[in-house]
């Protein structure tokens, strides 16, 4: 008889966890489904292959400041090819430009010079891009979200006597715009 009470006791009290864990789940996601989704767009631009960007976030955030690229540890990478750390007025996150980045490349080792004859080119790639998980401050304490950036490169290579223009020469004007919608949640 004993254990049949323990028995009884036990299923009553695990259930009544359970129904308290099930509340707690039920108000998480609760919380999650209340958190909201910021539509914004960035735009970044920048005349040079040096590490810095003017930048403007636009839509339901409406912040600007600069990109600087860097890595990990929040060094400058002139390289491009990490993080790309947005310190708006408000306050900086960072987004993982490490692929877009790899895809830049092979576009402008396979696609320019675009026009040889002129020693000028363009190339865009898209790709999606992520917030760096835990890279905010200030406002932006929190963020995690994405964007579908597009890189726009427009170049005029400097041509050089009797060789042709293959995109090795160095240019004179260049400009690159980083651009796209994305969804923010903090």
């Amino acid at each position: 008889m004993m254990n049949k009470t323990f028995t009884a006791t036990t299923a009553a009290a695990a259930l009544g966890v359970l129904t308290i864990l099930g509340c707690s789940a039920a108000t998480a996601d609760a919380s999650a489904a209340k958190t909201p989704v910021t539509a914004a767009h960035l735009t970044g631009f920048t005349t040079d292959d040096g590490p810095t960007e003017q930048v403007i976030l636009s839509g339901a955030v409406g912040d600007f400041g600069k990109g600087v690229s860097v890595n990990p540890d929040g060094s400058v990478n002139p390289e491009h090819n990490s993080q790309l750390e947005l310190q708006l007025q408000r306050g900086t996150f960072r987004l993982d430009i490490a692929s877009i980045d790899k895809a830049f490349v092979a576009a402008m080792a396979h696609q320019f010079p675009s026009d040889p004859a002129t020693c000028s080119g363009h190339i865009d790639v898209t790709q999606h891009v992520a917030v760096v998980k835990g890279s905010g401050t200030g406002a932006y304490r929190g963020v995690s979200g994405d964007f579908t950036l597009t890189l726009s490169l427009d170049e005029v290579d400097k041509p050089t006597a009797g060789q042709p223009c293959d995109g090795t020469q160095a240019f004179v004007s260049q400009t690159i715009i980083t651009a796209g919608p994305g969804n923010l949640r903090f």
